[in-house]
């Protein structure tokens, strides 16, 4: 069986159509333009990164007390040299596409340097709050063996980890490296937090798959949710272009001590979840929710049949459960609580 292929004459008439397309839209083409950041090396970074505030478990083991400053003496600089570059990189990107042919470099290159040095200088403080986002899922998830599993399993610490790099950069303007940061935290792990929301401390995101967390999200403290929640945005408003006007809150704000259980959808940027308030799973919320409530909806009737054909309702009077069923976001913290019941 032969491997080889070859488009043989048939290439250049290929060439020629794929080069043709370029020039038909420039929407999807990067051409006869100096600056871009490099995804792979932001990735890269990203990678050492994690290696810097998660000494041992990303990159590097058997550190020692004896090694571990000479091993953060040879990561800082390489950190420092990539984050320049790419900071660079993105403050041009930015110029050129604003103005093309007016990109004053040397005023970049010096912006570049304040900005690395600014963010790196950041990077306690970052490890403080991941600490107690660590904390956090250990305290909410007793299936955690200890904080080390967290750190090394969990794709919900991964996502906040980053996030919480990428939010510094952010902080300081920096255009678009963020964004490339955070969205491959979400294509790795199924969590997309946009770098720009604000989180508070001991954030915990129990399981993770389909988080969704909108730029101008606003979060508390100790706040914990579960996979397939969206704190997102209501219709969008337009100009007369038709294009969506930037600038302004459109998503949630949540406030200390709330949970979000699974695929509960939270929307509009004057939407507030008060204080201690519990949000059930799968209920749409638009409208906001007083403090230390449970909100949920009326669970739909369960009907099961029999291979021999008889059916019942379940809950009805004559179910041996004598009462409706309710679910695990619903009535163990209502109870224990005593939290009203606040229904959509």
């Amino acid at each position: 069986m032969s491997e080889h292929f070859s488009f043989d004459e048939r290439l250049g008439p290929l060439v020629e159509q794929v080069v043709q397309s370029y020039w038909g839209d420039a929407r999807t083409r990067h051409i006869d333009r100096l600056y871009l950041p490099s995804r792979g090396r932001i990735i890269e970074l990203t990678e050492l990164l994690l290696e810097l505030v998660f000494p041992g478990f990303f990159g590097r083991q058997n550190l020692t007390a004896h090694n571990v400053a000479f091993h953060i003496g040879d990561l800082l600089p390489r950190i420092g040299e990539l984050s320049y570059a790419q900071v660079l990189h993105c403050l041009c990107y930015e110029a050129e596409a604003r103005l093309p042919g007016h990109v004053d470099e040397p005023a970049h290159e010096a912006k570049a340097r304040e900005l690395t040095q600014q963010f790196v200088e950041r990077i306690p403080a970052v490890r403080q709050m991941l600490a107690g986002d660590v904390q956090a899922a250990y305290d909410g998830d007793p299936a955690a063996m200890n904080l080390d599993e967290v750190v090394l399993a969990y794709p919900g610490l991964f996502a906040i980890a980053v996030y919480r790099l990428a939010h510094e950069l952010y902080l300081l303007h920096v255009p678009l490296m963020p964004r490339i940061m955070s969205e491959w935290a979400h294509m790795m792990t199924g969590v997309d937090i946009h770098p720009g929301a604000r989180i508070g401390r001991n954030f915990f995101i129990d399981h993770g798959t389909g988080v969704v967390i909108g730029e101008t999200t606003d979060i508390g403290h100790n706040v914990k949710v579960y996979q397939g929640v969206t704190l997102g945005a209501l219709s969008i408003p337009k100009d007369e272009r038709g294009r969506a006007i930037r600038g302004k809150k459109r998503h949630p704000t949540v406030q200390d001590g709330v949970t979000i259980y699974a695929n509960a959808i939270v929307l509009g940027g004057e939407t507030v979840i008060g204080e201690g308030a519990i949000v059930g799973g799968s209920v749409f919320v638009t409208t906001s929710v007083p403090p230390s409530c449970t909100v949920t909806f009326k669970p739909p009737e369960l009907h099961f049949k029999t291979k021999g054909g008889d059916s019942r309702a379940a809950g009805r009077a004559d179910s041996p459960a004598g009462a409706a069923p309710t679910t695990r976001a619903e009535q163990p913290q209502r109870d224990s609580l005593a939290m009203p019941d606040y229904q959509i």
